[in-house]
């Protein structure tokens, strides 16, 4: 008598299937139609996938609109000119612009050596890189680079229309 290959499923969302397992191997099919029953069937895990999606876009936007509001209210505080560049790139530049500045700061001033003064002039030299793509790209760079990088900044990075200075 052959191994059976249609197996009666009852999966821990309650629903029933018939699963064909005729491409197991004889001696594998009990154990993985007993695994098969532990789970949900293929509707509720995809229904449940894709809840969890949409609830994970909606707080990766909540999360970055408060991370926005959150940056235009320091760029304000600390008078730093608008960015340019496109609507998204913008926005993103932004936020990058305040997570680095904010670190450099951290990293530079309370934890390091820099004086106020040394600090000033790194902010005044941040102030005039008003490109939002160069913003974008200093993302990942090291607190203590921030200096160098500002002096490497090319005039297209730092336009002199800027009405700020």
């Amino acid at each position: 008598m052959a191994v059976k290959t249609i197996w009666p499923i009852t999966h821990s969302c309650g629903h029933h299937a018939e699963r064909d397992l005729s491409g197991r191997a004889a001696d594998r099919r009990a154990g993985f139609a007993e695994w098969l029953a532990k789970q949900e069937c293929t509707d509720c895990w995809r229904a449940a996938k894709e809840e969890d999606e949409q609830d994970k876009t909606a707080w990766l936007e909540a999360k970055r609109a408060e991370e926005q509001a959150e940056s235009e209210a320091w760029s304000e505080q600390y008078r730093m000119p608008p960015l340019e560049g496109t609507e998204r790139a913008v926005g993103w530049g932004v936020r990058c612009r305040h997570q680095i500045l904010a670190a450099a700061y951290t990293s530079l001033v309370l934890e390091g050596e820099t004086a106020e003064t040394e600090w000033e002039a790194i902010e005044e030299a941040a102030r005039r890189v008003t490109r939002a793509g160069w913003w974008i790209d200093q993302r990942s760079s090291e607190p203590g680079d921030l200096a160098e990088l500002l002096q490497a900044a090319t005039a297209a990075d730092r336009p002199t229309e800027n009405p700020h200075f």
